[in-house]
């Protein structure tokens, strides 16, 4: 079991917090951000020492690093190695962090032809690599999936951290939380939906407000492949239809899955 980071409740014992972000969008940051009354009591708790989204100073004697984007340059993957010595615990934060995300379409296509379509002739001068989630680089003690990170499970988590304790992340479907919110499938309402090999902890947030489950959080250790097969066919839809959503956050697992859907 992992030593508590915050023994003692006093302010002198609060562990002090950073954030850094790779290749992303900050979205999941921007969630810290927005949090409102609940970030000035997380602040009661730590120390933010390093938060570019929303102070000026950036410390660099932290207990707890956050990190969001993947790593996609050999100049990340120096600087991540170095974040991890510095670090007592490291958060991966958000999609891009824990399963290279959006970023993670570029593997599809060799290095250099994806250099020369989104560089031109520019190509030969770009630091790229392919994208990785952070664990592939460094050890990461915990992870909060999404697009963008789900903010009562960022309070597990945070908490998780504070008390020593491991957080379980979720390894059933989204569905399961679709029917304990009592949605209607969005396949009743023609969408293609990942949420059957999706895993839960977003409390379907997506779904609760009437879309579709993209597959942000990343699939279930053991995705229930033939299952899915069986839904599209009983709604008259195609594997295309279904791995058009699949590649959106999880091209980096394509090798993994894909033949398992075709």
């Amino acid at each position: 079991m992992r030593k508590p980071v915050n023994p003692e409740r006093s302010r002198r014992a609060k562990p002090k917090a950073a954030f850094f972000d790779f290749t992303d969008c900050e979205g999941c940051q921007l969630q810290f951000a927005n949090m409102g009354e609940t970030l000035l009591e997380l602040t009661e708790l730590v120390d933010i020492v390093n938060f570019r989204e929303i102070m000026s100073e950036a410390g660099e004697d932290y207990d707890v690093a956050f990190i969001e984007g993947s790593i996609t340059t050999d100049t990340d993957v120096k600087r991540i190695k170095r974040i991890r010595e510095k670090a007592k615990v490291i958060i991966a934060l958000g999609s891009c962090a824990t399963i290279a995300g959006v970023n993670g379409i570029k593997n599809r296509s060799p290095l250099d032809l994806a250099k020369q379509r989104v560089y031109g002739d520019k190509a030969d001068t770009v630091n790229t690599i392919k994208a990785m989630p952070v664990h592939e680089v460094v050890r990461v003690d915990y992870f909060i999936n999404g697009c963008p990170v789900y903010i009562p499970e960022v309070i597990s988590v945070i908490k998780c951290v504070l008390m020593g304790k491991p957080y379980p992340v979720p390894n059933y479907p989204v569905c399961v939380e679709c029917k304990m919110n009592e949605n209607v499938c969005r396949y009743e309402k023609d969408q293609e939906c990942l949420g059957p090999l999706t895993r839960a902890g977003c409390n379907s947030w997506c779904v609760n407000y009437g879309n579709k489950c993209y597959g942000c959080r990343g699939l279930v250790e053991n995705p229930a492949v033939n299952g899915q097969k069986d839904i599209l066919l009983k709604y008259g839809l195609k594997i295309e239809d279904i791995l058009n959503n699949f590649t959106l956050y999880n091209d980096s697992l394509g090798e993994k899955y894909d033949p398992e859907f075709k």
